[in-house]
């Protein structure tokens, strides 16, 4: 496959054409979107983090960062999914810029076209990646079962291998987090049960069901991590928090973007009867989109630093984690602010299910889900600035 021409995009206009054109009936049907993924597939859009040698794209962060910008202005439910396997593929290439080669295998099987999904999100955990509701039991050949039930499992009807995480509570080093991979066959012999659950307000297409793993096994050449619970500097963490916040702010600030320019068209289409004027040259009208603007102009500057940095292997220290999950609460509260404007000055239609708009309206309130929220983040800053609560 070739590389990438620095600034040409991969996803062509004609391809975001397509796939926002089923993004309506996507969501209204509460489908997958299984035709978006075989054209991105196709497009080579899933092989973007693995490096040429492995049959990929040898793309950076901040290249797929705006890619994902413009997927997500396209259809946000399918950028949102995707983000899933990108994630993975992005920390396998984060760990091998730094030396660490075991995640490869991650880029080996993308680059083969495997599918991974993301299997971490749990109920009620709000230690994220520092702890595990699910039990993770060592087997004698260095392999784990998995049993435990996982949330926004996006990409459930299509992934192909599983990331996963649980708590080893009963080996002689325990308590560990550990981290592995499963494959789809799990699925076959009743180890993982995927539920038909998914009937949300936005970001339908993702499919994100609920996954119950039932002793789910993943081999010892899988398990990719065995860490104490709790805040830790490995590699594998800051892979994960780098690739998981910047690409999820990617596809909000994506969001906003849609919002603005679909705002933007529509006052330029609708006339006032008080006037006879288009609502474009409504003072009140006017203030409100320049608002808009000056929000959303902040986000891609942002993200783009921030995984620009990510690439170039700077070093911030104690600051990464504040800038990375800063960027993510900043594109998605800026995003929810852009989009409310631009429903405001569109009108009734907007409130209409049918309305791209409108859709865009409930896809943007998934941006509040999604880790870091916002009291966390303000924790994580705080502690950064200030120091922790004695």
């Amino acid at each position: 496959m070739a590389e990438l021409i620095p600034g040409v995009s991969l996803l062509s206009d004609e391809l975001l054409a397509r796939i926002r054109s089923r993004a309506a009936r996507y969501d209204r049907d509460n489908a997958f979107f299984t035709e978006d993924l075989d054209e991105l597939a196709e497009a080579g859009y899933l092989k973007a983090f693995v490096p040429a040698g492995y049959g990929g794209l040898g793309m950076t962060l901040a290249e797929v960062a705006r890619e994902q910008q413009r997927l997500a202005g396209a259809a946000p439910a399918t950028a949102l999914a995707v983000n899933m396997h990108l994630v993975w593929t992005g920390v396998a290439k984060v760990l091998r810029d730094r030396g660490d080669d075991s995640l490869d295998f991650v880029l080996r099987e993308a680059g083969a076209g495997e599918v991974f999904g993301f299997g971490i999100s749990e109920a009620g955990n709000d230690l994220v990646l520092f702890g595990s509701t699910t039990d993770a039991s060592p087997q004698p050949d260095g392999g784990y079962t998995f049993t435990g039930t996982k949330i926004f499992t996006s990409l459930s009807p299509g992934w192909t291998r599983l990331g996963v995480m649980g708590l080893d509570s009963t080996s002689e080093d325990a308590p560990r987090v550990v981290y592995g991979f499963i494959t789809r066959d799990a699925v076959a012999d009743g180890t993982v049960e995927i539920k038909d659950d998914w009937d949300t307000v936005g970001m339908r297409a993702s499919q994100s069901c609920t996954t119950v793993l039932k002793g789910a096994y993943s081999p010892a050449d899988r398990i990719v991590r065995r860490l104490a619970p709790g805040p830790s500097p490995d590699s594998l963490i800051f892979g994960i928090f780098a690739n998981f916040e910047v690409l999820l702010a990617s596809v909000y600030a994506g969001i906003g973007a849609r919002a603005l320019e679909l705002a933007v068209e529509t006052v330029k289409r609708r006339t006032s009867l008080r006037t006879g004027k288009p609502y474009a040259q409504d003072p009140d009208i006017r203030f409100r989109i320049a608002s808009a603007a000056i929000e959303q102009d902040a986000l891609a500057p942002q993200i783009h630093a921030v995984a620009n940095d990510v690439d170039n292997l700077v070093n911030h220290g104690g600051m990464w984690f504040p800038k990375l999950v800063g960027v993510k609460i900043r594109a998605t509260e800026t995003a929810r602010e852009v989009v409310d404007k631009a429903v405001r000055v569109s009108g009734g239609s907007s409130y209409f299910s049918s309305s791209e708009l409108g859709r865009l309206y409930r896809d943007v309130l998934a941006g509040i889900f999604h880790p870091s929220d916002d009291e966390s983040a303000h924790n994580t800053v705080a502690n950064a600035w200030l120091g922790p609560i004695e």
